[in-house]
């Protein structure tokens, strides 16, 4: 039986990939990683976050690059036919070796290329076992580099892809609880609007290349509507008052 491992690679910092990540990538036959694809539809060259962290746990020979139409927003005909050929391409290599594993930024149940990819084997490759190895998440990272609490006590947490749009998150941010934004960086000029308005700028952190050399984490603050790097994240903490365990 072929088997398919969706493999949560942490958010760029080689160090945060689970020891049962790990295992994954190294026992199984071929690791594939996503990388975009360039304007003629071919890889684009250039190492995607997923591939470098990979790299430090298997060898090169071992890595196969498939392209994804990752930053394809508008052409819904092109954005499907590469899905279609990156399918395929992933089919004949469970095919040819049985066990493949997808190496994704995050997690893989969380916004994830591989939630689609899954998808489309199991209609390619009837039978194929598909399992999931969780991964740290942006959130996760960006919270313990800036030391910006997720929750306490009773709060609700929500997390929104501002590719959405920013009304989406203006939505969440006039709610309780810590509001999470993903991919928020060519929006940077809406979401501090919102921030503003919702009177939630105050506390909130972003951070981009998160564990990397170009690492970046500013407060919210300091937006000035300038475009970010598109993999940006946002923690708006929750309004906390009454002291230690107010919440519980």
């Amino acid at each position: 039986m072929s088997k398919l491992v969706g493999v949560g690679v942490g958010p760029g910092d080689p160090e945060l990939v689970t020891v049962k990540g790990v295992r994954a990538l190294q026992e199984a036959d071929v690791v594939v990683v996503p990388v975009m694809a360039a304007a003629d539809g071919q890889d684009g060259g250039e190492p995607g976050r997923a591939e470098a962290t990979v790299l430090h746990y298997v060898d090169r020979e071992k890595v196969v690059r498939v392209v994804f139409a990752l930053n394809e927003r508008s052409d819904r005909g092109r954005r499907e036919a590469a899905w279609d050929a990156a399918g395929e391409a992933v089919a004949d290599l469970l095919r040819a070796h049985g066990s493949v594993a997808f190496a994704t930024i995050g997690d893989p149940n969380v916004y994830s290329t591989f939630t689609y990819l899954a998808q489309t084997i199991t209609e390619l490759v009837p039978g194929t076992e598909i399992v999931t190895v969780p991964g740290i998440t942006a959130m996760q990272d960006l919270a313990a580099r800036s030391g910006a609490v997720l929750t306490e006590g009773t709060e609700p947490l929500t997390l929104v892809p501002v590719t959405a749009g920013a009304t989406v998150l203006k939505d969440a941010l006039e709610g309780p609880g810590t509001v999470v934004a993903y991919k928020f960086g060519r929006q940077a000029g809406e979401v501090a609007a919102a921030l503003r308005a919702t009177g939630r700028i105050d506390d909130a952190v972003w951070g981009s290349a998160l564990g990397l050399d170009e690492e970046f984490i500013r407060p919210a603050a300091e937006l000035d509507g300038s475009a970010l790097p598109y993999l940006s994240t946002l923690i708006a903490p929750a309004r906390r008052e009454g002291g230690r365990g107010g919440k519980l």
